[in-house]
């Protein structure tokens, strides 16, 4: 590996999905829209949105992760990637139907989720209070 380029490791809560050295450039997308690092960018901290990860290794490939909301870490060479969820892949249409499909989906379900814990915690503190007036 040549001192001028990046290290990328992608972690999920599980497990480390990519671990590549050699890389030029990496290129993510936040809420506020894409961004690209390369080696000698400024250290940044990234909230990621469900996207497409893309960076290219030594040989010049480009590789591209579906990846769900996340953190981005650049800190020298490092660039420390941490997800919930990844998938890999080399077609560009079938990581963003991926994308669509999975991620944005479970987010959904998981709104519909926190509205009704939402609901069931106001219950249980009108019942605490209503049980502490008597």
């Amino acid at each position: 590996m040549q001192p001028s380029l990046m290290h990328l490791k992608i972690l999920l809560p599980f497990q480390i999905f990519v671990e590549q050295a050699g890389v030029s450039r990496v290129v993510a997308q936040s809420r506020h829209g894409s961004f690209g690092l390369l080696p000698h960018r400024r250290d940044c901290v990234a909230a990621l949105a469900p996207g497409i990860l893309i960076y290219q290794a030594e040989a010049g490939k480009e590789i591209y992760v579906a990846v769900d909301e996340g953190v981005l870490v650049k800190t020298g060479m490092d660039v420390l990637v941490s997800v919930r969820r990844a998938i890999g892949g080399v077609d560009l249409n079938q990581l963003h139907d991926a994308v669509k499909r999975e991620f944005l989906t479970l987010n959904e379900q998981e709104q519909n989720v926190r509205q009704v814990m939402a609901k069931l915690e106001v219950g249980l503190l009108h019942r605490l209070a209503t049980f502490q007036r008597a």
